[in-house]
């Protein structure tokens, strides 16, 4: 009766099948309360779970990376409806605004590498260009500095080093850390960074010799040369740091590894895929084996 009603009158279908108009309208009714509460009770679904990977993510994702997650747990749904529950239950994501750190101290007498970056800081692959800098930290106990050496295609973090100085072993710490990270197999990936005096200290430069490195560096006070390093921070700051404070200088480090294997483990990225560092590279690893 639904299908013919808009050539045939609902009176004579009912008279002609022998049932009632009021029969046929409150089954109608009841069909479309049904839908109704099916659809509601899916929506509320929906928002448990987009609460759920809000609360997971630190209060940090918005909408896409929510969605990416939540397609990954086998839920199908768009960014748009997600979105729209977002707003509704008054769920929010950060995002990071530009961040330049005040750490780069260039010695005058230093000589430099030549820029072999040119800001194209992706190549493609993995241990192509690998980027590096130093900001600043602070708790209730005093000043610290975090040094990280970061991969610029998968964005992972490889190797990292938290201070209460800025000496060039902060940096040195950082890069053999990395070196662990992959096995030694780094013969000629670039090592990028500014012209702080740690980078261009002779202990560096023998690090970077002793494990094949090849030393590049951007202009002084550009930067843009060294943007790859510096989008770390900004992420760290907006979505970690900024929103705890810190007694002592245990407690910082502490946080800081925290924050860094869950930015490597099972932060998304926008730029490989919604993936996180890690999962992005073995993902490549099981390309390579396919093929």
């Amino acid at each position: 009766m639904a299908a013919e009603c808009a050539t045939t009158a609902v009176t004579r279908m009912a008279t002609l099948l022998g049932v009632s108009v009021s029969g046929y309208y409150k089954h109608v009714n009841a069909t479309a309360t049904t839908e109704l509460g099916a659809s509601r009770q899916r929506r509320e679904e929906l928002a448990v779970q987009i609460a759920s990977v809000h609360r997971d993510s630190r209060g940090v994702y918005g909408s896409p990376r929510i969605t990416a997650e939540l397609r990954a747990r086998g839920t199908c749904v768009t960014a748009k409806t997600v979105a729209k529950i977002m707003v509704e239950r008054g769920l929010a994501g950060i995002s990071p605004r530009t961040f330049s750190p005040p750490t780069t101290v260039v010695d005058p007498f230093a000589t430099f590498p030549p820029d072999l970056v040119k800001r194209v800081f992706d190549r493609g692959r993995i241990d192509a260009v690998w980027t590096s800098d130093i900001t600043y930290l602070s708790c209730g106990e005093g000043d610290m500095y975090l040094c990280v050496i970061k991969d610029e295609h998968s964005k992972r973090a490889l190797g990292w080093a938290v201070a209460d100085h800025m000496r060039a072993d902060l940096v040195t710490d950082a890069v053999e850390m990395a070196v662990r990270t992959r096995h030694g197999q780094t013969e000629g990936v670039i090592m990028h960074s500014d012209r702080g005096s740690q980078y261009t200290a002779s202990v560096m430069t023998r690090v970077c010799e002793e494990h094949g490195l090849l030393r590049s560096m951007g202009r002084t006070g550009v930067c843009w040369d060294n943007a790859g390093a510096e989008s770390l921070w900004s992420t760290f700051k907006h979505e970690h740091y900024y929103r705890h404070t810190y007694v002592h200088k245990t407690e910082l480090v502490a946080a800081v590894d925290n924050w860094l294997n869950y930015y490597n483990t099972t932060r998304r990225h926008y730029t490989i895929g919604m993936l996180s560092p890690v999962d992005y590279e073995m993902s490549l690893t099981a390309d390579r084996q396919a093929a």
